[in-house]
Parts: structure tokens; sequence; C-alpha cells
């Protein structure tokens, strides 16, 4: 199949491993899929110390099933990823650990203190719900079949975080001020969350034409605003000065881009942030630390084979 017919026959789930896709299309697709694998588990990385840090049992069980989703969905997603071909799961996951692994801005950035976890928890991972709904209809199959469970599970992370914020945003008047100002620092970031503006955007242009993508960057910024501003004030919070946010006169919001630190965002996209080095460095340190547990599993799957007893007919 060459790339005109692909984009001719684009549409929802419309290719699988079966097909002959070209090395054009599967390059793209193990790009995108990949980044989003990174990102899961990046993202149980950043959440997963809160575990212990939890103010109550049932916070801890709630953040031990969430860090345990994630990882969950980016082991799915790089099985996604793996079903074109063009790299293995080892090779993804060893590609993170030395940083040459791409993912999400927000998750280079440490988040030390519970009253920042519904940054993550409600605006994160409520960007990432309409960002990943719209991947449900994206034209390789695999990767929309995962992103089914995917979306169930966000679903409950979501109201996870937003049951913080309500319980934070009606606490203490400490409590009130810090979210604020942990809302102020997250804000910018949470905005950019959706990548670069679309005449900037490098990748977007072939992912729609093959279907990969549904929507563009800015349109998905967009929605988030329209849908996240009246719940951020919802519960008290007041949108920071900058980014200036604008009210068009059909009542939906818009961002003043240039008001964004573009250049931090390029910065972090390419693992160069000081906070990148962090996060991936801990990342590798986990890696090494288990590599035994791996050669363990590859040295017994390598003497067993051929020893099972064969299967009936």
């Amino acid at each position: 199949m060459d790339i005109e017919t692909v984009k001719e026959r684009a549409a929802p789930r419309a290719f699988s491993p079966k097909d002959d896709m070209p090395e054009e299309y599967r390059k793209a697709a193990t790009r995108m899929i990949q980044f989003h694998a990174n990102s899961e588990i990046m993202g149980a990385y950043l959440e997963r110390p809160f575990i212990r840090q939890a103010p109550s049992l049932d916070r801890k069980l709630a953040f031990s099933a969430k860090v345990q989703d994630e990882i969950g969905h980016g082991q799915l997603l790089y099985r996604a990823a793996e079903s074109l071909g063009i790299k293995t799961r080892e090779e993804m996951l060893e590609e993170l650990a030395t940083g040459d692994g791409k993912f999400l801005n927000c998750f280079h950035y440490p988040m030390e203190e519970w009253v920042e976890t519904p940054m993550i928890g409600f605006f994160v991972d409520g960007a990432a719900m309409r960002r990943q709904a719209t991947l449900k209809r994206s034209s390789w199959e695999p990767y929309a079949h995962a992103m089914d469970k995917v979306c169930f599970e966000e679903g409950f992370h979501v109201k996870h975080g937003e049951d913080i914020l309500r319980e934070l945003a009606t606490g203490s008047r400490a409590e009130r001020e810090r979210l604020q100002e942990a809302f102020e620092t997250w804000w910018p970031r949470i905005i950019q969350f959706f990548g670069p503006t679309d005449d900037k955007s490098t990748h977007h242009d072939f992912a729609s034409e093959v279907g990969l993508k549904q929507l563009s960057n800015d349109e998905l910024r967009n929605a988030f605003l329209n849908a996240y501003i009246p719940k951020a004030e919802k519960y008290g919070l007041e949108i920071p000065e900058e980014p200036r946010i604008r009210k068009r006169d059909d009542g939906t919001y818009r961002v003043v881009e240039d008001d964004l630190d573009w250049d931090e965002f390029f910065t972090v996209a390419k693992n160069d942030y000081e906070g990148s080095h962090v996060q991936i460095g801990k990342r590798h340190d986990t890696q090494e630390a288990v590599e035994w547990v791996r050669t363990v599993l590859d040295e017994h799957e390598q003497t067993s084979m051929g020893t099972a007893p064969a299967a009936a007919d």
C-alpha cells in the first residue's frame, strides 16, 4: 500500500498489522504511540511518591491504583507501537531510560507537595482525556483499541483528581492559598500540554492526513479551555493574568499564545530541561535496578524452550 492509498482509505481503525503499511506511516505511528506510552510511564513516576505521602489510607490506596493503571497503560501502548514493526518494546524502554525517548512536557517538572496533586490528577488528566477520546478513532486499530481501556480508566483518574481539588478548595485558608499558588505555577504548563501551536507543529499535517490524529493541537487546547476554565472558577481558583485568556463573543475562550514560554517548552521537548534529567534519571536507575529480573526471565525462557508439553490436537 502506498502513502496516497493510505490517505484515501484513512478512517477510524482502518489499518491493522495484517495490512502492508508503508514505512512512512509505520514510523509516524510508532513515534506518536511511543511518545504516548513514555508519557504514561513518566506520569506514574511523578505521582508514585504520593502513595506514601497521601494524607489518608483511602488516598494511598487510590494513588496506588492510579500508578498501577498508568504503568499498565504504558505497557498496552508499547505493544500497540511494537505491532508496527519498527521498534521492540525493549528498545523503546531503553530509549526512555537513556534520555532518547520523548514524553509530555508536564511530566518533566517536579511535583513536591500534596497540594499539587490535582494539577496532574484533574487538570492534566482532564486535558489528556480531551486528546485520548479522539484517539479512539485513530486509523491504527491496535492504538485505538488500547485507548478504549485507557479512556475508561482515565475517567476515574479525573474524578479522583477532582475529589482532591474539592477537598483542598473547601479546606482551610492556608490550603486554599497554597492551592492557588500551585495552580498559578502549573497553569501555563497545562495549557502547553497539547503541544506547539499548529503553525509550529511539524507532525500534525501528516498524522491528520493518514488518520492517526483527529484534531489539531490548537483545537484540543481551545476545547480544554472552554471546559476547564469554568471548572477552575467553580472551585474558587483565579485564572492567572499571564498567559492572557480572551473570551470570544460566543462565550468560548482562547489563550494569547505569545504569552507562553515556548522557548522553555521546546527545551523540555528535547529533554534538555534541568528537571528532565532528574525525571529520566529516576527511570534509568529503576531500569538498572531490575535488570537482573529481566536477565533471569530471559535465561529461563531460553532454557525452557522446547521442553513444554505438546499442545493437544
